[in-house]
């Protein structure tokens, strides 16, 4: 079943070379490689254990001198990352359809190249692999800002590529670091898993690697990039960089700095836990002032983001399994949220709050999928945002009280943010702008309808992705624990 993955990697791979040289049907073929991705994805689910192993791995000398291998392979907790890339990329590539990108071939291209830089991180076990893919997922968002963002694009664009790079330039430093105390010198994970640092390289470790993923993710005081980059960037590169690119950080976290830098999570996890829930009161309070829906959701995901961060530092099941959820579930409801504003801006030139008011007397259906995307994401019970923040709530609860009290402001904000902005955007009555608002057609009911149909699906039975990612979560919990024990 090696065959299996490597085909999962480099697929997209393939299809961004195949797009580059192909002309008015470009989306076409975007849009096609990003289903097979797909189809490929389900079968890797379908084939998958539910157990704590690593699966469908491969391992292959690349740079031998340098003790460097192309391995990877998946578990439940990426399988749960795999599967969030592969679904929601043939969904923005979907969404970009209502608009008639210059140079597209390239456009199309830069979201398959990024698409393999993301399965790339998601499935790295070896250190050096896992650097290349988080510089390889950078590149093509960068081009896909800078070229058809915004007005400001490159300004604010120039700020998020020295955020980032600077990130990976701390995380590649402990990256060198554990390579050189590593006695086999070489970059695989489970070499670097098992090194017996004290409590000062932990420490130091923990800085090395935790700077680089609150960056991407990112959380309170590493944001400032993010506001200004999601409403810069075009709606299809919104999307990418809030559905799944900030879920490199947390993923980073879960898989690489936890297990290597347990001594360093135990000396400084508190301080990681409070900086992510000043981040979810802060981003909920600004989120309140903003006169832009697309800023707004911007904060509002920093919010949501903090929330996942406490709960994954919280070190426990529930709080783990609860981040492992819910980082799907934003996903969905994220591009869900930017892909709406995005119509409104396409059809009214605008995503001013003030300026709107009346659409869903003129859109219907548009109004229904927003609000059903509404309900997801301020965690309706039943919907797919419910059970995630459920359990972190949980895990943060356990791990303090007053940590859990202060998290749980999230939902409270969020609701009431949220629902202002859609009564302002959809209800009331209609203006000289929004009169000729119409209603959704084509690709866009495709996009709003299947994510719709995913936030219900997963709200009334999240069973199985839960199931997919506990045994992984269990067996991580207990390796973090066990070392701990060991250095203490």
């Amino acid at each position: 079943m090696e065959q299996l993955l490597i085909l999962l990697i480099f697929l997209p791979l393939v299809g961004a070379v195949v797009t580059a040289f192909t002309g008015n049907a470009a989306k076409h073929v975007a849009l096609g490689s990003a289903i097979l991705s797909l189809g490929l994805t389900l079968i890797t689910v379908c084939n998958f254990t539910p157990d704590a192993s690593t699966q469908f791995a491969v391992n292959y000398p690349w740079i031998q001198d340098l003790g460097i291998n192309f391995h990877a392979g998946i578990d439940g907790i990426s399988m749960i990352t795999v599967l969030l890339t592969n679904v929601l990329v043939p969904i923005i590539i979907l969404s970009a359809y209502q608009h008639n990108y210059k140079k597209a071939n390239a456009f199309f291209a830069l979201i398959l190249f990024m698409q393999f830089g993301l399965l790339l991180v998601f499935t790295a076990l070896d250190a050096f692999l896992f650097y290349i893919g988080w510089e390889a997922a950078l590149i093509p968002i960068y081009f896909i800002c800078a070229i058809w963002g915004g007005k400001d694009r490159i300004k604010v664009n120039m700020k998020f590529f020295v955020y980032t790079i600077a990130g990976s330039l701390f995380m590649l430093m402990g990256i060198i670091y554990l390579y050189l105390q590593n006695p086999a010198h070489n970059f695989e994970l489970q070499a670097f898993y098992q090194l017996n640092l004290d409590s000062a390289q932990q420490g130091w470790i923990f800085w090395a690697f935790f700077i680089a993923f609150a960056i991407k993710m990112p959380i309170f005081p590493f944001h400032t990039w993010q506001p200004d980059t999601y409403t810069e960037a075009p709606a299809p590169g919104t999307m990418l960089l809030s559905g799944i690119m900030l879920k490199m950080g947390i993923y980073g976290v879960i898989r690489w700095l936890l297990p290597i830098a347990p001594a360093g999570v135990e000396q400084w996890g508190h301080l990681a836990i409070i900086l992510s829930i000043i981040g979810v009161v802060y981003a909920s309070i600004i989120a309140f002032t903003q006169k832009d829906a697309k800023r707004l959701v911007a904060y509002s995901s920093i919010a949501h983001v903090g929330l996942i961060s406490a709960g994954i530092f919280a070190l426990n099941t529930q709080g783990m399994q609860g981040a492992m959820v819910q980082m799907l579930s934003h996903g969905i409801n994220v591009v869900g949220l930017f892909f709406v504003l995005d119509i409104i801006a396409s059809r009214m030139k605008t995503n001013k709050i003030a300026e709107l008011g009346g659409i869903a007397k003129q859109a219907p259906q548009l109004a229904i999928a927003f609000l059903i995307i509404v309900l997801g994401t301020v965690a309706l019970p039943g919907t797919n945002g419910f059970i995630g923040e459920f359990l972190l709530l949980i895990g943060i609860y356990q791990y303090q009280v007053w940590a859990g009290v202060f998290a749980g402001l999230s939902i409270i904000f969020g609701a009431v943010y949220m629902f202002r902005m859609y009564q302002n955007i959809m209800l009331g009555k209609t203006n000289d702008l929004t009169i000729g608002f119409t209603d959704i057609k084509g690709s866009e009911k495709v996009v709003l309808y299947v994510i719709c149909a995913l936030i219900i699906a997963l709200g009334v039975y999240p069973k199985p992705i839960l199931h997919l990612s506990e045994a992984s979560v269990q067996q991580l919990i207990e390796q973090v624990t066990q070392k701990l024990t060991s250095v203490n």
